[in-house]
């Protein structure tokens, strides 16, 4: 092989090695991308530490029309104060947002004891697709 094609051979890295990226590697996370409808409209909250969050719900279906099936997620935004925030606070219940996010589960009990599970997501990306829906 010629000395220009070793020159131009492309190295390869080592799996530690992330040169798109300047945040710390992390071992393994959980992306989901959501489509769905708001299920309220989002509320801010403050922490324990005084810093305010956004939360709110949002809802997706599936199967046929008939038999539709409800799917609920808790979705958390860690935006700072600003009109970004302050858009997202001022959605309507039904408006209809892409949520993209890193995702975790948990447990808890409910009001009469069962334990159920819950899918969180940290926001990474909102964008509304729609509307609120149009009363029928």
């Amino acid at each position: 092989m010629s000395s220009f094609l070793l020159r131009r051979a492309p190295r390869t890295l080592p799996l530690s090695a992330r040169t798109f990226s300047t945040a710390p590697a992390r071992s393994s996370f959980a992306k989901m991308t959501i489509i769905g409808r708001l299920a309220d409209t989002p509320e801010l909250q403050a922490t324990s530490t005084g810093q305010e969050i956004l939360r709110y719900a949002v809802g997706t279906n599936s199967g046929p029309r008939d038999n539709q099936k409800t799917s609920w997620f808790r979705v958390t935004s860690f935006l700072p104060e600003g009109p970004h925030r302050d858009f997202i606070a001022s959605l309507d219940k039904g408006t209809l947002v892409y949520v993209e996010g890193d995702a975790s589960m948990s447990s808890y009990q409910d009001a009469e004891g069962k334990t159920r599970t819950s899918l969180n997501l940290v926001q990474q990306k909102l964008e509304v697709l729609s509307p609120k829906k149009p009363q029928q």
